[in-house]
């Protein structure tokens, strides 16, 4: 029989233990830096998103970039989601190199991606619609220089504030907030934002990603650092002449608000090249800042429902990998060629659709048959956790493909990372055709080989399984 005295020592150690196992994992070495950069541009530079420049006027809200450092000791990585519509790969590669330069992190260790909110600057792509939409003017072009440096600012900085972390994640789940944009119609086509309450549309043609991946980290006294979000849908509600991030911004309002200021919130655009925010069977205007506000707080209300079902993420090492695909063109002919330069000379004249095919075919044939280079990179903390970048507007069915497949218990797909040149739509959406498919620069097939390129990366980065240990006689802990 066990003296009482013992028996209440053992009881103590093992509720000890419990306590310990149910608690967020403090990983072992894993620390953590944030920063936020502001990279609002000066006035005057066009803003992002359509086929005709917009000058801005003024800021709603200031534009920033924000980062994520992650130290295991052994490996460091960094996450930067930016304010704008893209960051191309040119300025993606400056920004690494100058990293590297600033810090121990590897330029390939470092994930660029930026919301795709269409009220932020225009850059200068080097592509053809440049000259359109204000891409080639000299505030364009002085911005998208000055850009790389203030990305390293932010990772620098990010680097200097490490910090002992511990790492919980959950899953919240939105499904009134993103719809599709392609319907199956009744004269048979497929059409794009076919406007709200048509008789005419069928159903939907594709599905959406409802989950909304959440990571939090906290330091060992539980004071919150970062919340990373990441949900599919594109920010394209305020219109207007005005800087704002769109309801990403809100919904990082919404969480300091909860949270405290000191809290950084990233949001990281899931694959959302055929979403957006209208509900056709909805009749009430969706456009405008309100809507952008009453998005970032439905989506903050779900990342609040998720923080209660936060659970531990299980000790592991940080690890990176990439690989740079080279996909094929999108077949163009010289009879396209000559069509594309008659509609740029028309201008504003010519019609959207024929627009948005002049600019795709003169990309592809300035490309002179070599394939575009599109990055896919993995960065995995431990066997929980799982973040997949892509470049382009991906087509929702290629991030949930990625997802299915993948052995972590968490996988964030992020799009628009390491450089964008295209949307990028699922096989079958090639002979639906319409806008994402018309303005598609790369050939069919090519969202497929990203995602088997993820897949297979995934699989490599997997830890192997922990073995059990043998099942030992019990001991009474000593005294």
């Amino acid at each position: 029989m066990i003296p009482a005295k013992s028996a209440f020592r053992f009881c103590s150690f093992l509720l000890a233990l419990m306590v310990l196992a149910s608690a967020p994992v403090l990983a072992d070495g894993l620390r953590l830096g944030t920063a936020a950069v502001k990279i609002t541009p000066p006035l005057g530079i066009p803003l992002a998103g359509y086929y005709s420049p917009r000058g801005s006027e003024g800021v709603l809200e200031d534009l920033y970039a924000k980062v994520v450092v992650l130290d295991d000791g052994q490996t460091q990585a960094a996450m930067v989601v930016c304010d704008l519509i893209t960051v191309p790969r040119h300025t993606v590669l400056e920004a690494r190199k100058l990293i590297e330069h600033q810090t121990k992190i590897p330029g390939s260790h470092v994930m660029i991606s930026a919301t795709h909110t269409h009220t932020g600057p225009v850059l200068a792509r080097e592509a053809a619609r440049d000259d359109s939409d204000g891409g080639s003017g000299d505030l364009a072009k002085k911005y998208t220089v000055e850009l790389p440096a203030m990305i390293a600012q932010g990772v620098a900085e990010a680097s200097g504030r490490l910090v002992p972390v511990r790492t919980s994640f959950a899953r919240g789940h939105e499904d009134r907030m993103a719809f599709t944009r392609r319907f199956w119609m009744k004269d048979g086509t497929v059409g794009w934002n076919p406007g709200k309450n048509n008789p005419n549309i069928i159903r939907p043609v594709s599905p959406i990603d409802p989950e909304v991946g959440v990571v939090y980290f906290e330091t060992a006294k539980g004071k919150p650092t970062l919340t990373y979000v990441n949900y599919a849908m594109h920010p394209d509600t305020t219109g207007g002449l005005k800087f704002w991030p769109d309801y990403p911004g809100v919904l990082a309002r919404r969480l300091a608000e909860v949270k405290g200021d000191e809290m950084l919130t990233i949001f990281a655009n899931g694959t959302c090249g055929n979403l957006n925010h209208i509900n056709v069977q909805w009749s009430d205007r969706q456009h405008g800042q309100e809507e952008a506000i009453r998005l970032g707080t439905i989506l903050a209300g779900d990342v609040l429902k998720a923080y209660m079902d936060l659970r531990p993420a299980a000790d592991g090492a940080l690890q990176v990998r990439s690989k740079v695909l080279s996909l094929p063109l999108a077949p163009v002919t010289e009879k396209d060629i000559a069509e594309a330069h008659e509609v740029v000379k028309r201008g504003a004249k010519a019609k959207f659709m024929e627009q948005v095919q002049a600019y795709k075919v003169l990309d592809v044939a300035a490309r002179e048959g070599k394939p575009w280079e599109s990055e896919v990179q993995v960065i995995t903390l431990g066997r929980d956790l799982a973040w997949v970048a892509l470049g382009g507007e991906v087509f929702v069915e290629l991030g949930l493909s990625i997802k299915a497949a993948s052995p972590f218990k968490q996988t964030h797909v992020v799009e628009l990372a390491n450089g964008s040149f295209s949307y990028i739509p699922n096989r079958s959406a090639y002979a639906e055709g319409n806008y994402e498919v018309v303005s598609a620069r790369c050939a069919e097939g090519s969202g497929e080989m990203m995602v088997t390129a993820a897949i297979r990366m995934l699989a490599e980065l997997t830890p192997a399984p922990v073995k059990a240990a043998p099942p030992k006689e019990i001991i009474e802990p000593p005294h």
